[in-house]
C-alpha cells in the first residue's frame, strides 16, 4: 500500500527514529509499504521515518531493473571508503531541489535483513549514496543538512515555495 510523505518541515523528520527489537510481520508488511511508496514516486530508497513510521526501517534499490530491493533494520555504519563520490540527492520530503551532496564511494553496513538475520553487506556507488541518506533520515537529517548553510537555506526555501 503506497503511504504519504511527509513534507519538511514536519517535526518526525528532524526526530531520531527508535530501533526496532526484532523483525517481526509488521516489520515485513511497513517494509511492503515502503517499497511501493518508493515505487510509485519513483525513488532509490525511503526511510520510515519520511511515511510517519519512526522506527530504524529503510528500504533501497539502485538497480537498472528494479526488483531487487534490500530492506534494512536498524543499520549502522561500520566503515567508509575514504575515497568520496559526490552524486546528486533529492528528497520527497523536499520537493522540487536537488544537490551533489559528497559521499563516501561504499560503506559497510551492519543490520537486520528481512528475515531478521544480523546482515553485514558493502554497498557502493549509487546503493552507497542511497543507504547514507536513508540512515540520515534515520537520524533525523535531510541530505541538505550535508550542504553549507547558504546552499541548504536557498534550496529549503526554493522548496516551501514551490509547495504553497
Amino acid at each position: 500500500m503506497r503511504r504519504d510523505i511527509l513534507l519538511w518541515p514536519d517535526k518526525r523528520l528532524r526526530s531520531v527514529a527508535a530501533p526496532i527489537g526484532a523483525v517481526t510481520d509488521e516489520t515485513r508488511a511497513i517494509w511492503d509499504d515502503m517499497v511501493d511508496t518508493m515505487e510509485a514516486m519513483p525513488g532509490y530508497g525511503l526511510a520510515a521515518p519520511q511515511i510517519g513510521v519512526m522506527q530504524r526501517l529503510a528500504v533501497v534499490d539502485c538497480s537498472d531493473e528494479r526488483g531487487q530491493v534490500i530492506c534494512l533494520a536498524n543499520p549502522d555504519v561500520i566503515a567508509t571508503s575514504d575515497d568520496i563520490n559526490p552524486m546528486p540527492e533529492a528528497s520527497p520530503c523536499l520537493p522540487g531541489v536537488q544537490a551533489k551532496v559528497p559521499r563516501p564511494a561504499w560503506v559497510e553496513v551492519a543490520f537486520l535483513g528481512q528475515d531478521g538475520t544480523p546482515t553485514q553487506h558493502i554497498f557502493r556507488d549509487m546503493w552507497a549514496v542511497s543507504v547514507l541518506h536513508q540512515i540520515d533520515h534515520l537520524n533525523g537529517k535531510l541530505y541538505v543538512e550535508n550542504l553549507s548553510r547558504t546552499k541548504r537555506d536557498m534550496l529549503i526555501k526554493k522548496s516551501l515555495k514551490g509547495q504553497s
